[in-house]
């Protein structure tokens, strides 16, 4: 057991992006070398019948392949955008996830009280 936690690296930075039943978070974590990576983990909460569990996705980028990436991202999204869904509003999507996210605070804080 002791042979895993040495292998686990300490998160310098994250971020989550919750997506429905999905949650993407991006951590930016440091090697033993003093350097720099980002992992991109996608968690999907599934229903057993004990309950739920979170199956999760994972990928290593390194900082060679940052601007390849990004690049790459920027241009699929655009082309989904542009040239194959020009007519949606995608920032339709931005308020719902904020109305969302208001209602889950709203939420937690309730259950806080309770």
């Amino acid at each position: 057991m002791e042979e895993h936690n040495e292998n686990v690296r300490e998160e310098i930075f994250s971020e989550r992006v919750r997506a429905g039943k999905r949650t993407y978070f991006f951590d930016v974590k440091s090697t033993r070398s003093n350097d720099y990576y980002l992992t991109i983990t996608e968690s999907k909460r599934r229903y057993k019948e004990d309950g739920y569990t979170y199956e999760k996705h994972k990928i290593f980028l390194y900082k060679e392949d940052f601007d390849k990436f990004v690049n790459a991202l920027n241009n699929t999204v655009g082309h989904v955008k542009e040239e194959l869904m020009p007519d949606v509003d995608f920032s339709q999507f931005e308020r719902n996830d904020e109305e969302r996210e208001t209602t889950e605070a709203s939420i937690d804080t309730e259950l806080k009280w309770d």
